[in-house]
């Protein structure tokens, strides 16, 4: 079958053709975030998490009431934890992705476009290495979240990896009422994408023309076509379309089974490479946060096995400690690993 383009639709598929050749001089991972809204309240936020290397993750839960600071030395954001969380690393440095007990969820992805205040900027600072874990301990909905970074109190300075690459990203947030926020760092300021509707967030380009490219693919419809390469501005595409179309379940374990399907749909298999593109990289791990019921799945994709967390099974008063899972260099685990943390002393967060 032959399809034609009509003049409405050529700018955008100019545009995408743009986006997609921008896309090979770009460097960042392949993430993907999406969120479900299941009947009766069954909210679900997955994610995927690609890159060109081990990133020797783990997961750890951390207390209330730990003292924290913002991680760039000397004017530092400081701050007490108000939730405990469970969340996982990278780099032991990072927190990358996580939900804490109140069901919020923070979602750390590349972004190669971000730019982020000068250094010379005078206000309390934080490692983009700390930004999901501050979210994460000081609120407990998206609203309160969107309220406090609105004053642009704070700077969010950028570090390098220990590869060396140069650590930009955007971060994202939703909550048990399916409420959604997106933060990003353009042209040194911090702009606030905040709507329920903003269901899904990928890498490149930024997220206002993550959205315009998407418009096109809507007025499509997924059911004709859908784009199928592992770039950022397609992964978007189809976890937009696949996020609404599966079963939408109050049951936990359907909606749980539905938003691991997108995010396997979205990941980038195995062994996928291109030298000189760490954009375009194998995911290394999934993860799915039932929101609802505050359970959170991991997946290694090393692993013949899907490994879960029960938050409402877990201590978080203050004083029981930092607890450890520990993943990288150890057997495949599977099941509930909740009983399975062991204390741990809380690892340093990544610096400039």
């Amino acid at each position: 079958m032959a399809y034609k383009l009509s003049r409405q639709m050529i700018p955008a598929v100019a545009l995408s053709v743009a986006v997609l050749l921008a896309g090979f001089a770009s460097f960042a991972d392949a993430c993907s975030r999406a969120v479900y809204f299941g009947k009766e309240g069954q909210i679900v936020t997955g994610r995927t998490m690609d890159w060109v290397e081990d990133m020797k993750s783990n997961l750890w839960i951390f207390p209330r009431g730990m003292k924290r600071d913002g991680g760039v030395g000397e004017g530092s954001v400081k701050w007490t934890s108000k939730y405990g969380s469970l969340v996982t690393s990278v780099y032991e440095a990072a927190t990358a992705d996580g939900m804490n007990e109140k069901g919020l969820v923070s979602n750390l992805l590349y972004l190669v476009e971000s730019d982020y205040p000068p250094l010379t900027d005078t206000r309390p600072g934080i490692t983009i290495a700390a930004w999901a874990q501050y979210l994460l301990d000081n609120f407990a909905t998206v609203e309160e979240a969107v309220a406090e970074m609105r004053k642009d109190a704070i700077k969010v300075v950028a570090v390098n990896v220990p590869n060396g690459m140069k650590g930009t990203v955007h971060l994202s947030i939703s909550d048990p009422s399916g409420d959604s926020a997106i933060f990003e760092y353009v042209q040194g300021k911090l702009v606030i994408h905040h709507n329920k509707k903003y269901q899904v967030m990928t890498n490149s380009p930024i997220f206002d023309e993550q959205l315009a490219l998407n418009k096109y693919w809507e007025q499509i419809g997924g059911t004709v076509m859908l784009p199928g390469t592992n770039r950022a501005a397609d992964r978007f595409a189809r976890a937009s379309f696949y996020i609404n179309a599966c079963k939408q379940s109050a049951d936990p374990r359907e909606a749980v089974a539905s938003v691991f399907s997108v995010m396997r749909n979205v990941s980038v298999p195995r062994g996928i490479t291109t030298p000189g593109q760490p954009n375009i990289a194998s995911t290394l791990w999934r993860t799915v946060s039932d929101q609802k019921n505050r359970v959170y799945y991991f997946e290694d994709t090393a692993s013949p096995s899907l490994i879960w967390i029960n938050l409402d099974k877990v201590d978080f008063v203050e004083g029981t400690g930092v607890r450890k899972l520990t993943l990288s260099g150890k057997p495949p685990v599977g099941g509930d690993q909740t009983e399975n943390f062991e204390k741990a002393a809380p690892f340093q967060f990544l610096a400039p």
